[in-house]
């Protein structure tokens, strides 16, 4: 299980790659007949359309994949016309409650003088893929040339913002607010970013959700992460702990620090081989 950005794929001029190094140890794990789980922040159709074509021909197979900091989960597959979908296997969106509590967050802000403030939210459906709301009609340009990611920037007032959120599963919200940490000061529990899913749901809750799936136990898996979101790492046997970052994850036989997605790459190498050897003997 592996989670994506900053450990199994980076951003170069702009594309999302997968480093030759992680390519090769990635062929190797397939090849060793041993499923692979995407663990991700991202949505589905950011997937896809960024480096999903790219995996698919690693995987040469569905893919199982857990979105939206494990409140989407499925299978990424590739259709008779060989375009990409996703094919949902459980979602745990937010109840209404949390979608009124999040929003009264924004309203309080809003009320208080504060525009610089973004609601990025991930419906179920995931064709619909991120939309981003924000306070100020003028913006929406220049948010739509920020965040290209996006399938639509809206600028509706707020109470239809709320009545259109209510209407649909939405299975994670982002809220991003784009001020100084001591005018936040005066509005409790408020962060300059925070993910908002279903409660109790996280990329751990999610990892065992598709570890159900695919009838198998974490505790014989190995988890590669890189930052404090990554909390599967928690889960799996072997946790790899991609980067720089501090984490206090631990894995429940060991722990392995990797420099960067290259050594990774090695690793997963490495660690096919050592499998297709124990098979064979």
């Amino acid at each position: 299980m592996t989670d994506l950005d900053g450990t199994a794929v980076h951003e170069f001029q702009g594309k999302i790659i997968i480093p030759k190094e992680v390519e090769l140890g990635l062929m190797h794990h397939y090849e060793s007949g041993r499923p692979l789980i995407l663990n991700s922040l991202r949505f589905p159709l950011s997937v896809i359309r960024t480096f999903g074509q790219d995996w698919y021909k690693l995987s040469n197979a569905p893919i199982p994949t857990v979105t939206l900091n494990g409140s989407l989960m499925g299978f990424i597959k590739k259709t008779a016309e060989s375009e990409l979908v996703f094919d949902e296997t459980a979602a745990f969106p937010l109840t209404a409650n949390e979608i009124h509590e999040a929003l009264q967050g924004v309203k309080a802000l809003l009320d208080g003088g504060i525009k610089n403030v973004l609601v990025f939210y991930y419906p179920r459906d995931w064709r619909i893929g991120e939309v981003i709301w924000t306070p100020v009609p003028e913006n929406i340009i220049a948010v739509k040339e920020k965040y290209l990611s996006a399938s639509a920037v809206t600028a509706v007032e707020f109470a239809k913002l709320e009545e259109q959120m209510l209407a649909e599963d939405v299975c994670m919200i982002f809220l991003l607010v784009d001020v100084p940490e001591d005018q936040l000061m005066a509005y409790q529990h408020t962060k300059r970013s925070n993910f908002i899913t279903h409660e109790g749901v996280d990329k751990l809750f999610g990892a065992h959700a598709m570890a159900d799936v695919l009838k198998c136990d974490l505790r014989h898996s190995v988890g590669a992460g890189d930052t404090e979101l990554d909390n599967f790492l928690n889960g799996v046997g072997l946790a790899l702990i991609v980067g720089g970052n501090e984490l206090k994850f631990r894995g429940e036989v060991d722990t392995i620090r990797l420099r960067d997605s290259n050594e990774l790459g090695n690793l997963l190498f490495r660690a096919a081989e050592f499998a297709a050897g124990k098979a064979h003997a």
